[in-house]
């Protein structure tokens, strides 16, 4: 701006105004700072780069954002970088820069910034973050097909000597493509944690002809148990909105939601399955519905 002829004054004016908006010391955005989390710290990243030098690459969660992976509960407050060395990693407020050796395959280009490839992302989130964590975004890279499961136990093997590795390849193990949303995700972990027998995801359930019924998030067969993750924030007059993976749904009439789940889980329930639902007040406290579902797999 100061080589386009804009003064200090010039610069203080706008802000005022809100026709900028500052994303750290020099480095501002047109207009109003963006609602969504992720668009933010894009702008964050873009900012920071400029700082860093060339040989800095985007890593971890901040890498996870250009990506499309969700970043469910991880932190963005600081922009996550790697350098390819052996020392001189620091962090403060706003970034956190990480040594460490990255091969030219680990480095990819999106949107002009250096980014580390999906693979490379995914083993450093996973070795950083809890399991529960870990999973969320192992699920949404499976099911977008980012990576290729088989190269997950390569790529955390050759980081075996690192920090959180144990549980990163617990994580890994366990990852499943089939998950459709962070809540499904979370779900499977919680049905694991409560000790129950594991479901089988997106399960399609069809009738005597060999009709689909419906698909349900999760389901025992042979005990005749549906569980389904309802992962609605709310029947607004409108838009029909569910958490995902930070996606809304199409415009729908919400009566007309409400009526095909209801004509849908009559249906399932006319053969003779046991449906149990939650939501995403539920996974905070899982006991109960794990309980539910004990009985009905017992039962069934």
């Amino acid at each position: 701006m100061r080589a386009a002829g804009y003064t200090y004054d010039d610069v203080r004016h706008l802000l005022r105004r809100g026709a900028l908006t500052p994303v750290r010391r020099g480095a501002y955005v047109a207009g109003s700072w963006p609602d969504d989390q992720h668009a933010q710290h894009r702008l964050a990243i873009r900012a920071a780069v400029r700082e860093l030098g060339a040989d800095a690459v985007v890593s971890h969660t901040s890498a996870a954002v250009p990506h499309g992976l969700p970043t469910w509960r991880t932190s963005l407050d600081q922009v996550h970088v790697t350098k390819n060395r052996s020392s001189g990693g620091r962090r403060s407020p706003r970034v956190h820069l990480h040594v460490a050796a990255l091969a030219p395959t680990e480095i990819v280009e999106l949107g002009g910034v250096r980014v580390t490839s999906p693979l490379r992302t995914l083993a450093d989130l996973a070795r950083s973050v809890p399991f529960e964590q870990g999973v969320v975004v192992l699920d949404a890279a499976l099911a977008g097909g980012l990576v290729d499961p088989e190269e997950l136990p390569d790529a955390l093997h050759r980081m075996r000597r690192r920090r959180g590795v144990s549980v990163a390849r617990r994580a890994a193990s366990f990852a499943d493509g089939r998950s459709e949303s962070v809540g499904e995700a979370r779900s499977r972990v919680a049905i694991a944690r409560a000790g129950l027998p594991p479901p089988t995801p997106q399960w399609e359930v069809r009738d005597a002809a060999g009709r689909l019924v419906g698909r349900v998030d999760f389901g025992w067969p042979e005990q005749g148990v549906v569980g389904e993750f309802d992962g609605r924030v709310k029947y607004g007059r409108g838009r029909y909105e569910s958490v995902g993976r930070g996606q809304k749904g199409a415009e729908q009439d919400p009566g007309e939601v409400v009526y095909r789940e209801k004509r849908r889980e009559d249906e399932l329930r006319a053969r003779q399955l046991t449906v149990i639902r939650w939501s995403w007040v539920d996974l905070e406290r899982f006991e109960p519905v794990a309980a539910r579902l004990d009985r009905a797999i017992r039962d069934g």
